[in-house]
């Protein structure tokens, strides 16, 4: 199965916290491929600690990275869009980040399940 990670899930892995090298280390031995997006690789570089280029550099080097195209922007778009109307704020990164994991056919790995409520979004449950 192919995991899109969100940055929160990123931050615990490069931070050792919440044991999330181990969880994403079973993960790769079951078989699953493991990614992330441009958008969160963004994020995690505009809230990157001194000292730790390292190894985000040696975590990302592990991971396939997701680019965004025109289709899935346009998603996005109408996702923020149709939840606007009905009261509902979702951050223009999360909604690109959902419109890509939709169209590559990845289950999205997050703490922040309520930033996602896009229901053709699959969100990956963590144990």
């Amino acid at each position: 199965m192919n995991l899109l990670l969100d940055t929160s899930v990123l931050i615990d892995a490069l931070r050792a916290r919440n044991q999330r090298r181990e969880f994403l280390a079973g993960l790769v031995r079951a078989g699953h491929i493991l990614s992330t997006t441009v958008l969160n690789i963004a994020e995690l570089y505009s809230g990157m600690r001194p000292g730790e280029e390292s190894r985000t550099e040696a975590l990302l080097s592990g991971l396939l990275c997701l680019g965004l195209s025109e289709s899935a922007a346009c998603l996005a778009g109408k996702w923020k869009f149709t939840y606007s109307q009905k009261g509902r704020t979702i951050a223009l990164a999360d909604a690109l980040i959902a419109a890509i994991a939709f169209e590559q056919h990845c289950q999205l790995l997050t703490d922040h399940r309520k930033d996602f409520p896009m229901l053709d979004v699959k969100l990956y449950p963590f144990p």
